[in-house]
């Protein structure tokens, strides 16, 4: 499926290159008495004929678990508003008159940090209610992009919300719902959203047992244990709710997670918090007592009022950090990670810790008896993590050098025959001193964890390093090495044979390693390309958080002491091969698809490989350079040279396949060698490609990628057991990763499946979520035709011809015209093969380069058309 099964994760990191603006329409399928599926008219459409002359509905801004938001604009008072339209489950439990009752009560509240109700109404059978349109952002989106805000901002924040809960409270009006979601972040301050609505939909629920229909009224993340047993609430409820948002600013994530909604809420009735000063040492001990006091199990036992919460928060006090809460700390001066209670782990929010973030009554047991714990899963011992170094240097300085350390050890330990060491991809996420060995272990699954730190005397180095047994937490052996500074080669070939010495004394075997290889003779030059590498790894954090000025500013600086590298060391092609992929970065800034920028960025990736390759051919990361920028520039259709074009796929597949004979563990090469075979409809190789990759570096930075090729091949070759396995490891593994999502809508295009529509809309809406706006056209009228193949294998065809036709794009949304490819794939599936056919062209007019690689596309999609004379005249047969 070279348009849509192999292509649609993208190339870069983020996936598809294609971008539109923001989802127009609502579509919503509900059952019926009789069992059967109705489409309702859409939504969007429903409250411009309903508001016309009051309030112009512009675009669609988002959704969460109540309701829908809408842009508009208020015509009489000339203002932007949002219109909030409950969903219809909750509308029909609710009724209008009660709605419009209970909701006329938020509307009398005015206070600086409640955001006011303008006006509220029914259109059709839609509720909704009207307010400002804040311009800024929500306190959860401040929390996805720093995950921790400094403890000033947090008592800001906590104390304005806090002000605003006690003004509600003394009216009578509990929130009921207080998340991040439901703070706005405006204009320096804090300000309280949805008041009302939980209040609303709560009365409905006791009236009509409305959670018996599957809605919770509250959040469990934030829910006190007695709201959610059902009991009475009060003001003390919403105080328990703000003190887990304090919680969450100052942590990184809340004070109990779980599994799913029942776990959480259990937790939060049982388990005993972990003091946030586990994580945050510098937070205030009366600050800390203030926390825990907001969040006693029992009502009577917290503050009567939020005044007096924040009131404790700011009260001024000492500092005592965690030892507050430790009996025993290490007195030998080796890594920081070893002097913290083993069993003990502060969740870190989302999926990096692959679900390991469980504190407990068990674990402050643990940390109070100074650190022992349970007995753990026994992994293999040669199973390896070598943990990145700590800085213990008093100015920082030294984090480039001990994580270039680091990287070569890790290097130099791979190449080990025995030995499985989990790389570089793999420990970055856990350079928190915070996350414990065991916790380290569990995760990565291994029984042997190597630790060190660097420090500094004058001109001269000490470097401790640390072998622990991850089973048991005891020490293998640990060494310290001292050497000047001038001497750095010399002391990372040093700590590579203490290693190896105290792997062969614990593990009874031969440790070998090989010959050490560290390119350059110049250690100016080495730590320039250590700096370099850790500028570029901070400018990825900082382009998924959004911030594309920051991202380019450290790119331009990495770049910059590449340069300076490259020159001092004119022989040493790694300078070189990094420029390359820094230009590969570059091309991530650009927010639309602009083919100049493109074709200048790959080219000048091609020429950096080209130098590399001048002064050592047969370099494997060079080939893979060479070979990417040259796919990305088939793939993208970049170059006006026919000859060149005629060249660029044969040139990708040469270097690619040279890069993974020099280096059989290149993960990033077979894994572009992968996308590279599938698009040219050799998917079962492709398959054993990705699988190559995978097993590599199942920790590769595009690992999703790979396990959606995965996914893809399987798919292609209709084995659907395969690729619901690989659709659900991706999940698994990438939940925040829409693609995961839109993986089990496109099961449902296999051939016999019996699909539940409800659920394929509640996937297409729950993608949504999941993708920043500026993407949300594209990927909801992807996701459309997905939906329509869907209904296609339901026996409800004029259905899905009419949502085929509805999610049509033009160039500006699909400029790949990706969504023409899927199109002509579903006119196929439903026997319009005229329709088929004339997309056919239509995608190949854009994609010319892909009339060869279709000639040899004999996947299940293209069943019926295959032999039809017109289509092979299309694609040159």
């Amino acid at each position: 499926m070279v348009g849509a099964s192999s292509f649609h994760m993208g190339l870069g990191s983020r996936g598809s290159l294609a971008a539109g603006g923001a989802a127009q329409a609502a579509v919503s399928y509900l059952p019926t008495r009789g069992g059967l599926l109705v489409l309702v008219t859409d939504l969007i459409d429903v409250l411009r004929g309903a508001l016309a002359g009051r309030y112009e509905v512009q675009r669609e801004l988002g959704r969460g678990g109540m309701a829908t938001v809408f842009l508009a604009d208020d015509v009489k008072h000339g203002r932007p508003v949002a219109v909030k339209v409950l969903h219809p489950e909750i509308a029909a439990g609710l009724g209008s008159e009660r709605f419009l009752r209970e909701i006329q009560i938020a509307a009398r509240l005015q206070h600086p940090h409640i955001l006011p109700l303008y006006d509220s109404g029914t259109a059709d059978t839609f509720l909704y209610y009207i307010m400002p349109y804040v311009e800024g952002e929500s306190l959860r989106d401040r929390l996805e992009r720093e995950n921790q805000l400094s403890f000033e901002e947090v008592l800001r924040i906590s104390t304005e919300v806090a002000g605003a809960l006690a003004y509600a409270h003394s009216r009578g009006v509990i929130h009921r719902d207080i998340k991040p979601e439901n703070i706005l972040l405006s204009a320096g301050s804090a300000v309280v959203a949805d008041f009302g609505i939980a209040r609303a939909v709560t009365t409905a629920a006791e009236a009509e047992q409305l959670t018996q229909t599957g809605t919770i009224v509250g959040t469990p993340a934030y829910m006190s244990p007695e709201q959610a047993t059902g009991s009475d609430v009060d003001g003390r409820s919403d105080e328990y709710s703000l003190a887990c948002v304090t919680y969450e600013m100052l942590v990184g994530s809340p004070p109990f997670t779980g599994p799913n909604a029942r776990a959480v809420m259990a937790r939060h009735s049982i388990a005993e918090v972990s003091p946030p000063s586990i994580v945050r040492s510098t937070l205030p001990d009366a600050a800390e007592d203030a926390i825990l006091r907001a969040l006693s199990k029992a009502p009577a036992d917290r503050f009567p009022t939020t005044a007096l919460f924040a009131e404790a928060l700011a009260r001024p006090s000492q500092v005592s950090g965690h030892s507050r809460w430790t009996t025993s700390v290490r007195a030998r001066p080796i890594p920081s990670r070893f002097r913290i209670p083993r069993g003990v782990l502060i969740g870190l929010g989302g999926a990096v810790l692959v679900g390991a973030a469980w504190l407990g009554v068990e674990a402050v047991r643990a940390r109070r008896s100074g650190g022992a714990s349970g007995a753990a899963v026994a992994f293999d011992p040669r199973r390896i993590a070598v943990l990145y170094f700590d800085d213990l240097s008093q100015g920082g300085d030294l984090g480039p050098l001990a994580a270039g350390l680091t990287e070569s050890l890790i290097r130099e330990l791979a190449r080990v025959q025995g030995l499985q060491v989990t790389s570089r991809n793999g420990v970055s996420s856990f350079r928190d001193p915070r996350v414990t060995p065991d916790s380290i272990a569990r995760a990565l699954r291994v029984g042997t964890l190597v630790e060190g730190s660097v420090a500094r005397s004058g001109d001269r180095l000490r470097v401790t390093v640390a072998l622990v047994n991850a089973n048991t937490g005891a020490l293998f052996g640990d060494t310290t090495l001292d050497r000047p500074r001038g001497e750095l080669f010399q002391l990372q070939d040093e700590v590579a044979q203490d290693v190896a010495f105290m792997l062969r004394r614990q593990l009874g075997q031969e440790v070998q390693l090989a010959e050490a290889r560290a390119g350059t003779t110049n250690v100016q030059a080495w730590e320039l390309v250590q700096e370099a590498r850790q500028r570029g790894d901070a400018a990825e954090r900082r382009l998924a958080a959004g911030d594309t000025t920051m991202a380019a500013r450290l790119l331009a600086e990495a770049d910059s002491l590449l340069a300076q590298a490259a020159t001092l060391d004119q022989r040493w092609v790694a300078p070189l091969v990094q420029r390359g992929w820094i230009a590969k970065q570059r091309l991530e800034l650009v927010g639309t698809f602009d083919k100049a920028v493109y074709a200048a960025g790959t080219a000048r990736g091609i020429a950096l490989a080209d130098q590399a390759l001048k002064l050592t051919p047969g370099d494997a990361d060079a080939l893979a350079l060479r070979g990417t920028m040259r796919y990305w520039r088939f793939v993208l259709n970049l170059s006006s040279d026919t000859t060149e074009v005629a060249q660029l796929l044969g040139g990708a597949e040469a270097d690619l396949r040279a890069a993974v004979a020099a280096d059989p563990k290149h993960a990033s090469a077979w894994a572009m060698l992968s996308h590279l075979l599938m698009r040219k409809s050799e998917t079962a190789e492709g398959k054993l490609a990705a699988l190559r990759a995978y097993e590599a570096d199942p920790y590769a930075s595009d690992a999703e990628h790979i396990l959606w090729r995965l996914f893809a091949a399987s798919l292609d070759l209709q084995d659907g057991v395969e690729a619901a396995r690989w659709c659900d490891v991706g999940q698994k593994r990438f939940p925040k990763e829409p693609s995961f999502l839109e993986c089990q809508l496109e099961l449902y295009a296999l051939p016999g499946q019996k699909p539940d529509i409800d659920r394929a809309w509640r996937l297409l809406d729950q993608q949504m979520a999941l993708y920043p706006p500026n993407q949300r056209e594209y990927r909801r009228k992807r996701g459309m035709m997905f939906v329509a193949m869907a209904l296609s294998r339901a026996s409800l065809t004029d259905s899905a011809r009419r949502v085929a036709t509805r999610a049509r794009a033009d160039a500006t949304v699909d400029p790949s015209r990706d969504i023409v490819y899927l199109e002509a794939i579903f006119r196929n599936l439903v026997g319009d093969r005229d329709e088929a056919l004339r997309l056919v062209g239509v995608y190949l007019a854009t994609n010319p380069q892909d009339r060869a690689t279709m000639q040899k596309d004999d996947t299940w999609w293209w069943a019926g058309v295959r032999d039809d004379p017109r289509f092979k005249a299309l694609i040159g047969l």
